[in-house]
């Protein structure tokens, strides 16, 4: 089964591209999964790929990456980056619901900031489609806003409880540890706490 993202996403992303440069859009992955490095390793997707920063810096580390986003204009970019540092990297065009139809399956999902923007039925179908994507033992490493980010700009705030429920059938949940997600700075409607928007880094296993 297909699913696609709502239209009032698809217009929304495509606006942040269009009109200027997206404020998570920082030139380089955001600093937990750099952390996490050594642990990501193997057949990776990249869920939500962007311009490609994580899915490159991953490939570079000699993972073999696909990366996904729902966009063409970020994916032409992301394709135009690993032509330039001469890297090979699969970038699909696909609604991150529908990855769940890939033929591949994979070590590892990385999430950037990708599970904060659904509702609570779109959060289900996603997670049931990375179920489908990893083999036991296989590790998601997710980045999403916290709830104990204060303000309304920015996307949906996440709940720690949220986050296990959400991984609660057919996961281990093996670390939730606090994180900042950075953005450029001067963006109207990205101003967040100093140091970056509170976070939730987690790395949740498939049993």
């Amino acid at each position: 089964m297909t699913h696609s993202a709502p239209d009032s996403d698809r217009e929304r992303f495509e606006g942040y591209y269009a009109a200027q440069k997206p404020p998570w859009d920082i030139g380089r992955p955001q600093r937990p999964f750099m952390e996490a490095g050594d642990t990501i390793h193997g057949r990776v997707l990249d869920s939500g790929c962007g311009t490609g920063e994580l899915a490159l810096w991953l490939a570079e580390r000699g993972c073999q990456v696909t990366g996904v986003d729902f966009l063409d204009g970020p994916l032409v970019a992301a394709r135009s980056k690993a032509a330039d540092r001469g890297l090979d990297v699969n970038f699909l065009q696909m609604d991150a619901l529908a990855s769940g139809e890939i033929p591949e399956r994979f070590d590892a999902v990385t999430d950037c900031g990708l599970f904060h923007v659904f509702d609570d039925a779109r959060r289900a179908a996603y997670v049931a489609a990375l179920a489908r994507l990893l083999e036991p033992g296989a590790r998601v490493f997710l980045l999403c806003f916290s709830d104990a980010e204060p303000g309304t700009n920015g996307p949906r705030r996440v709940g720690e409880a949220e986050l296990r429920r959400a991984f609660g059938s057919g996961w281990v949940v093996e670390s939730i540890e606090p994180a900042r997600f950075e953005v450029l700075p001067g963006i109207p409607g990205a101003e967040f706490t100093p140091g970056g928007a509170k976070a939730w880094f987690a790395t949740i296993r498939r049993a």
